[in-house]
C-alpha cells in the first residue's frame, strides 16, 4: 500500500512540472501565431451564412361576446357585443319560463383572420 501512494505523489510532481513547460510553449506559440494569417482563413469568416425562413406569427384577434348561462355554468345562448339589451332579455325569459336563475356573462373568442 505504501508503494502505491509513493508512485502517487511522484505523479503529482511531474504533473505540476510539465504544465509549467507547457504554459510557457502555449504563449510563445500564440504570439508568434497572432503575427502571421493566412488569407484562406479570412475568406472563410467572410462567407455568408445562408439565410433561413422564418415563420411569420399568425395574427391572432379576440371578440368579445355576451353569453347566457345557466345554474351549471352551460352556455345557453351567445349574443354580440352590442346587443347587450337583447341578451339581457332573453336570460330575464329564460328565468321566468324554466325557474332556473340564468345570467349574462362577457366571453371572449379567437377569430381567425
Amino acid at each position: 500500500m505504501a508503494g502505491r501512494a509513493a508512485t502517487a505523489v511522484k505523479s503529482r510532481a511531474k504533473a505540476k512540472s510539465t504544465s509549467k513547460v507547457s504554459a510557457r510553449t502555449k504563449s510563445s506559440k500564440t504570439a508568434s501565431s497572432a503575427k502571421t494569417t493566412s488569407p484562406s482563413a479570412e475568406t472563410a469568416k467572410e462567407a455568408p451564412k445562408p439565410k433561413t425562413r422564418r415563420r411569420t406569427k399568425t395574427e391572432t384577434r379576440t371578440r368579445i361576446y355576451w353569453a347566457v348561462f345557466n345554474q351549471s355554468l352551460k352556455r345557453v345562448a351567445v349574443f354580440e357585443f352590442d346587443q347587450k339589451g337583447e341578451a339581457e332579455k332573453r336570460a330575464a325569459k329564460l328565468t321566468s319560463s324554466s325557474g332556473d336563475q340564468h345570467f349574462i356573462q362577457k366571453i371572449k373568442a379567437t377569430v381567425q383572420v
